[in-house]
């Protein structure tokens, strides 16, 4: 018979392996094969179950994780909602100014009576609960970064740089400046040089 037809007649042969735990005619436990755990096969087999504590510490870790960045997202969030009012209420508290400055200048001249005068103080008591806060008096300490000085003068009465004039009041909105005061700003005189005494003779 040739090599040919002697490979035709070969039939494949067949490896059966036994792989149950318990011995079939005795009912003892068999020895682990050598490589696996006797609590189950390695995780790393087909079919291996995942131990539970290790699962259970992973998802715990990712839900962590996940729970972390949406706190920290819907901080974030509500930073810039607060943040985009903000800026919005700023801005229209700034629109607003020129009216206030009429109102100031109509109070210095005596024509705010009347229907006018309680408008007028109902808008400066709303603005006033919304957070605009006015400021530039006679008489405060000229502060540069609140205060815009469009005069100067030296004053016998004053002991530091002091406002002696508001030609126009500045506001804030909560620690937002919307505008500086502009002020006339007086300095301290500067005292007298002392008389050199004469040389005797």
């Amino acid at each position: 018979m040739t090599p040919a037809g002697k490979e035709q007649e070969e039939v494949p042969r067949v490896v059966i392996r036994d792989k149950r735990r318990l011995d079939p005619e005795t009912g003892e436990l068999r020895e682990p094969a050598s490589g696996v755990s006797p609590e189950g096969p390695a995780p790393d087999l087909p079919g291996a179950v995942p131990d539970p504590a290790q699962e259970l510490a992973e998802r715990t870790a990712d839900l962590q994780r996940v729970s972390a960045e949406y706190a920290n997202y819907r901080r974030r969030v509500d930073r810039d909602r607060l943040a985009s009012a903000e800026q919005a209420a700023a801005q229209l508290l700034f629109a607003l100014l020129p009216i206030l400055d009429t109102i100031d200048r109509a109070r210095q001249h005596g024509d705010l009576t009347g229907a006018f005068a309680a408008v007028a103080e109902q808008l400066e008591g709303t603005l006033d609960k919304i957070g605009l806060t006015a400021f530039g008096e006679v008489g405060d300490g000229f502060d540069p970064t609140r205060h815009e000085a469009v005069m100067h003068s030296t004053s016998p009465d004053v002991d530091q740089p002091s406002c002696v004039e508001v030609m126009r009041r500045g506001y804030s909105f909560g620690e937002r400046l919307l505008r500086p005061a502009m002020v006339a700003v007086a300095e301290p005189q500067s005292p007298a040089p002392a008389a050199s005494p004469e040389a005797g003779g």
